[in-house]
């Protein structure tokens, strides 16, 4: 049986088996994750809104976020596909990722998660993502 990870655990694995993850883990429980991102120059288009890749990666991240929180450290988890809507701007400052766990199957979950702008209490774009899971017994489950 799998061990349910903390925040801090994955975390701390992220930095271990993905070095450019650079959003900070608010909260994880085993159907849910939240991000934080804090945007800056480098993630903004021109006239200072941030960048559709940005929203993309920091949604693609919660999941994976989200699907390690319920799997345990499963590195090979993968995209196989991401949408998303973007309805607002988001200007330079801290980003919020709300990721939830729809179906977490065998080999495949399913996810969406709602994207908040700095200083928005409504949400700046949604995504819906499906994850291909490996399978466990011949998988690379830790570096």
């Amino acid at each position: 049986m799998t061990t349910l990870l903390t925040a801090a655990q994955v975390q701390s694995y992220l930095a271990d088996i993905f070095p450019q993850f650079n959003a900070r883990i608010t909260a994880l429980t085993p159907n849910s994750a939240i991000l934080e991102l804090l945007a800056d120059d480098a993630h903004l288009r021109p006239g200072g809104t941030v960048s559709g890749p940005t929203l993309m990666a920091l949604a693609d991240a919660a999941m994976y976020v989200a699907i390690l929180g319920n799997l345990g450290q499963v590195a090979l988890a993968v995209t196989t596909n991401l949408n998303i809507s973007f309805y607002r701007k988001a200007g330079p400052g801290l980003l919020r990722a709300e990721a939830r766990l729809l179906k977490m199957g065998k080999r495949l979950a399913v996810g969406d998660v709602l994207l908040f702008g700095a200083d928005s209490t409504e949400s700046i774009a949604h995504a819906s993502l499906t994850y291909s899971i490996p399978d466990t017994s011949q998988a690379d489950t830790a570096p």
